[in-house]
């Protein structure tokens, strides 16, 4: 998969969510997009590390101290 296939795939997403407010003003856009981004991201690279922390945040360019946060801001275990 290439980037712009997952810029596509975020495209439809949020043409769907305006779709579905039906005139209700959006709210909290930018956190709900990362939100529903960043968990199964990190998820997925943690399982593909093999659980490993420190191989995860060099896969994802992150400190070893940003990723233990995130995953505690996700309940990630």
């Amino acid at each position: 998969m290439n980037p712009c296939e997952l810029a596509n795939s975020v495209t439809l997403s949020l043409d769907q969510y305006f779709k579905d407010l039906d005139g209700e003003p959006p709210h909290a856009l930018y956190d709900m997009v990362l939100s529903c981004i960043e968990k199964p991201l990190l998820e997925y690279t943690l399982q593909y590390a093999g659980g490993n922390q420190s191989k995860t945040a060099e896969i994802l360019g992150l400190n070893r101290n940003t990723l233990r946060k995130k995953m505690q801001q996700y309940k990630i275990e």
